[in-house]
């Protein structure tokens, strides 16, 4: 299987590291690894929905 860096999948999703760290962290990347302190997200990986907004909040019901 083929992975990304956090900073990969950031440009790719057009959002900070940060936030793919809290996604990787909360379990809400199916397939993420961390191997030691970095997080490898699959390239099939689909971002998950932000329901801080109201877009978010529709495509969740």
């Amino acid at each position: 299987m083929d992975y990304m860096t956090l900073k990969e999948t950031s440009e790719k999703w057009g959002v900070t590291p940060r936030w793919i760290n809290y996604y990787c962290a909360a379990g809400r990347i199916p397939g993420a690894v961390k191997v030691a302190t970095i997080w490898l997200i699959p390239k099939t990986a689909e971002k998950p929905i932000d329901g801080r907004t109201k877009k978010g909040r529709q495509n969740r019901q």
